[in-house]
Parts: structure tokens; C-alpha cells; sequence
């Protein structure tokens, strides 16, 4: 399903997720971290250069926080859009098959609440295993059978 132009945002926050897109693309790329791994490596390198002053130590210190500061807004951003976007997805397919329309919007329910659920999930499919396994023993002695008088 296509939205139409008319429905996305506009303004600062089309801009605003643009940004944030772009900023995790390119947060979580290698030649990234190479590129922050060499800043703190030329900062370390140049202690003795600047005799390990409080202004050097500042530096490295302001510019971490800055940083670090930006990128949670932009990368949580990113974050809350793709886990809506997939939660939009896991909901048309649990409408549109044979699973259980209940589980549709559970995201919104409280972590106590999801919690009950995932452990009723599990029993059932804890009890769906020994199922599938009663039934795998007994073909296997149906097999056994047929092959004793095949003999």
C-alpha cells in the first residue's frame, strides 16, 4: 500500500526523518566507526603535544557528548519508525491469515500483560512439541511394524 503524497509530513519532520534515516544508515556502517576510531586515536596521539592539558581533555570530551547527544534523537527516531512500520506489517498479516486476530495491537498492552501472553504462547507451543513428538514415535513404531512383517 502507497501512500499518497498528500499523506506524508511535511516540513521539519520530513526533514527531520530524512535525516535521522540517513544519520543510522550511515551511524552503522564500518568506514563510520573506522572514521571515529581514528578521531580518538589522532586525540590520543596528540596528548603529549599538547601535554595532556584539560583544554585537550576537554575536547574529546565535548565533542563525544555532542555527538552522542544527536545521534539517540535521530537514531531512536529511526528506531520508533521501523518498529511501527513492522508492527503495521506483522498486523496485516495476522488479520489476513489463519493466526489470531487477538494478537493484533498487543504492542499497545502493558509489559505485565505481554508478559501473560508470551508465557501462554509458550506453554501452547511447548505442548504443540510433545505432541508432534507422540506423534513422530508413533510412526516410527507403525514403520518398525510394517517392517517386522514385511519380514
Amino acid at each position: 500500500m502507497q501512500t499518497k503524497k498528500a499523506d506524508r509530513p511535511h516540513g521539519f519532520a520530513r526533514l527531520f526523518g530524512d535525516v535521522a534515516n540517513k544519520t543510522s544508515t550511515l551511524a552503522g556502517r564500518a568506514s563510520t566507526f573506522a572514521i571515529a576510531f581514528a578521531v580518538v586515536v589522532i586525540w590520543a596521539v596528540t596528548g603529549p603535544l599538547f601535554e595532556y592539558s584539560d583544554t585537550w581533555q576537554l575536547v574529546i570530551n565535548t565533542g563525544t557528548t555532542i555527538v552522542t547527544f544527536l545521534m539517540v534523537f535521530l537514531i531512536q527516531n529511526s528506531q520508533n519508525r521501523d518498529s511501527a512500520a513492522i508492527q503495521v506489517k506483522l498486523d496485516e498479516l495476522i488479520r489476513t491469515s489463519a493466526a489470531h486476530n487477538s494478537f493484533v495491537g498487543i504492542e499497545h498492552l502493558t509489559d505485565e500483560e505481554l508478559e501473560d501472553i508470551r508465557t501462554r504462547c509458550e506453554a501452547r507451543a511447548a505442548a504443540e512439541k510433545v505432541g508432534e513428538k507422540s506423534v513422530r514415535r508413533a510412526g516410527k513404531k507403525a514403520r518398525e511394524a510394517a517392517n517386522q512383517a514385511v519380514e
